[in-house]
């Protein structure tokens, strides 16, 4: 039986997200690991945490809620991003790649959310 959150596009932009995030933070400052490390791979994981449990919702309000917490994690995510180029813990093709997974996943939120208003 395969559940239906891993049918959703938006799911699997997600997932390549949250693997990308903990693919460039093992490079990070040891010094790191309990700061902008940890804040990074708990934002991804939150995106697509809620986006699951969403999609396991009865009602359409429900669904709406956790898809704009996981939107939220999201916006969390590109702050925790932008902290990390101010520190120079990311190159050019890193920020380029996650700017792109990152704006992919944000538009498709947005479009899920939208499915579900009033």
């Amino acid at each position: 039986m395969e559940l239906s959150h891993k049918k959703l596009k938006v799911w699997l932009k997600s997932k390549k997200l949250v693997l990308e995030v903990y693919k460039l933070t093992a490079n990070f400052p040891k010094s790191e690991v309990y700061g902008i490390t940890s804040q990074l791979r708990r934002a991804s994981i939150s995106i697509i945490s809620n986006l699951s449990e969403g999609a396991s919702r009865n009602s359409s309000q429900e669904k709406k809620r956790f898809f704009e917490i996981s939107r939220s994690s999201l916006v969390e995510l590109d702050t925790q991003i932008e902290i990390s180029i101010e520190l120079g813990f990311l190159n050019q093709i890193e920020i380029e790649n996650l700017s792109k997974l990152s704006n992919e996943v944000f538009a498709m939120l947005t479009n899920l959310i939208k499915r579900y208003e009033k």
